[in-house]
Parts: structure tokens; C-alpha cells; sequence
């Protein structure tokens, strides 16, 4: 917490603040950077709402959705009748905010592709036979030529039907893929934050652990873990950047509420007046990458592990 008396100019002309605002700054310059030059992947619209197994309804994915969608409202509801609008003076609330947009926008898109798959029916025959016939060729070598006809028939279908159904994802598409790895990255540098360092280190007589705040810095990244279990969205490592930004716009605006006279900071490690300052925020610039690096990990062993076992129900992202 910083004094008072040292919130005023001379406080923004000690050596601490131009070096933390290099560490954050450069790191938000080169996000921009690299958003503005790297080519997106092709993202189909189909992977934002199917399921990554095959035997699984679509409906199962929007009815969870859905749940975790009303239920996280629920408890951001119930922190905000607490403690009013200064609940968003946290990193915390800030993405606990962000995974429900996430799953908002999710159950919309969700609900939207169930309801053209619904006028589709015979796309999900033709897959289903696609299968079935298929799996039933890769057990038999001596098929007669009149079956191998029919699966290559079968496949032309398949293809043919396809190419009319799946198309590009479009605006809304592209914003729910930042925004789930955007997530991704700042759940996990909530929780890890909060349990290993606020929580053991930090606690004070005015912060005590509670059910609710235990919750929130739990399920955000439980909820978003089993949508990763279930869905086929792909994890390219150039969103990192949006998770970058993500950080570096709190920070940001932290500095600008103490520019125009606040002067407790939510978190002890991001005052400026200790000559550890620079420290700090150059421990916390650094940990953003074993964040994200740790879920893409989780991607990468679910696609590897998944395709491996069950071959013929899972379903690698393009």
C-alpha cells in the first residue's frame, strides 16, 4: 500500500517507474506487433461448435455451455452485491469476466450451429455411415470390390456434402478463439498467483481466504479445462499475444487510477515506491509465458494423447 504523501509528482519521478514501464511496455509493443503480421489460420465454423468426439451430440457441448455460463454469472453476482464495482479493481474479476463472455459467446454460437445442423439431418446419416462402413473395411482385408465401391461412393457424399455446409468463421468466430486462449493463459496466471503467492505470502487481517473466493480462483480454470476436453478449437502459440495485451491493459489502467489519485494498489507486488519494484514486474512479464505455455501443453496432450487411443471417436482441430 502506498503513503499518501508519496502519491503526488514525486512519486512518478522515482527511478522504479520508467524501468517497470519498459518491462510491460515493450512487451505490448511486440504483441501489436505481432498481431499485425502474423496471418491468422483458417478457422473453420463448424470447430467452434462441434464436439471433438464424434459419437457426441453438439447439444451436450451448448447445454454445458450454457450451464457454466449462468453459474459463473451467478457467483460474479454474488461478489459484486458484496463489494460493489471496486470488484473490478482486480485482475481476478477482470477474467473471471472475460472466460463468461467466453462461454456468452460460446452457448450463442453453440445454439446457432445446433439449430442449422438440425436442418441438415442427412449430413449426419452420411457421416455416420461414412464411419461405420470405413471402421468395417480397416477389419477386413478380403472386402468384396462391390463394398469398396460403396465407401469410396460413401466418401464423394460425405466430401460433396461438405463442401456445401462448412464454410470460414467470420467476425464472432475469430474473437471466441482470442478470447478462449486469452483465458487459457490469464486462469492460470490468476490461480497460480493467488494460491502460491497472495494467499501464503500475502495475506493480511484486511484479506482472508473465503468459500467464494476460492470458487472463483478454482472453477474458472476447471470450467475452461473440460470445454478444452470437449471442444475442437485450435490452439495456434501466436494468441499469446492477446494474452499479453490482456495483462498489460490492466496494468495500465491500475497506473492510471493512481495517476489521478488512488492510492492503494489491489496488489502489493505492483507498488512502485519499493526498489523491488522492478523485480516484480518483471517476475510477473516472464511467468506469462509458462502460463500459456503450460495450457498449450494440456492442448497439445489432449490432440496427441486422444487421437492415439481412440482413433476412430476423437477428432483432431484442423
Amino acid at each position: 500500500m502506498g503513503n499518501p504523501d508519496e502519491q503526488g509528482l514525486e512519486y512518478w519521478l522515482r527511478w522504479q517507474v520508467p524501468v517497470c514501464a519498459l518491462i510491460f511496455m515493450a512487451p505490448t509493443v511486440i504483441a501489436l506487433i505481432l498481431i499485425s503480421r502474423v496471418q491468422r489460420a483458417p478457422l473453420s465454423a463448424h470447430d467452434l461448435w462441434l464436439p471433438c468426439w464424434r459419437r457426441l451430440s453438439p447439444i451436450w457441448i451448448l447445454i454445458y455451455r450454457a450451464f457454466v455460463f449462468v453459474f459463473m454469472s451467478w457467483l460474479l453476482y454474488q461478489i459484486v452485491a458484496l463489494h460493489g464495482a471496486f470488484a473490478f479493481y482486480f485482475y481476478t474479476q477482470w477474467t473471471f469476466t472475460l472466460v463468461i463472455i467466453y462461454f456468452a459467446l460460446g452457448t450463442v454460437i453453440s445454439a446457432h450451429g445446433c439449430w442449422t445442423c438440425s436442418k441438415k439431418p442427412e449430413y449426419e446419416e452420411g457421416d455416420h455411415l461414412l464411419k461405420r462402413d470405413t471402421e468395417e473395411f480397416n477389419k477386413s482385408k478380403t472386402s468384396t470390390s462391390s463394398r469398396t465401391n460403396k465407401i469410396k461412393g460413401t466418401i464423394k457424399l460425405q466430401s460433396h456434402q461438405e463442401q456445401e455446409t462448412e464454410h470460414k468463421a467470420g467476425f464472432w468466430g475469430y474473437l471466441m478463439q482470442a478470447i478462449y486462449q486469452t483465458c487459457a493463459g490469464a486462469v492460470l496466471l490468476t490461480d497460480i498467483v493467488f494460491w502460491f503467492i497472495i494467499v501464503p505470502f500475502l495475506s493480511t487481517e484486511t484479506f482472508r481466504l473465503n468459500l467464494l473466493m476460492g470458487c472463483m480462483h478454482t472453477l474458472n480454470v476447471v470450467f475452461l479445462l473440460l470445454d478444452t476436453a470437449l471442444n475442437r478449437l485450435p490452439f495456434p502459440w501466436f494468441r499469446f499475444a492477446y494474452f499479453v495485451l490482456w495483462s498489460c491493459i490492466y496494468i495500465t489502467f491500475q497506473w492510471v487510477l493512481h495517476a489521478c489519485g488512488v492510492t492503494w494498489w489491489p496488489y502489493a507486488f505492483l507498488e512502485l515506491s519499493t526498489p523491488w519494484a522492478p523485480l516484480w514486474y518483471f517476475s510477473l512479464a516472464v511467468i506469462h509465458i509458462p502460463c500459456y505455455g503450460i495450457y498449450a501443453l494440456i492442448v497439445k496432450a489432449k490432440n496427441a494423447t486422444f487421437s492415439k487411443f481412440f482413433p476412430y471417436a476423437y477428432v483432431r482441430p484442423n
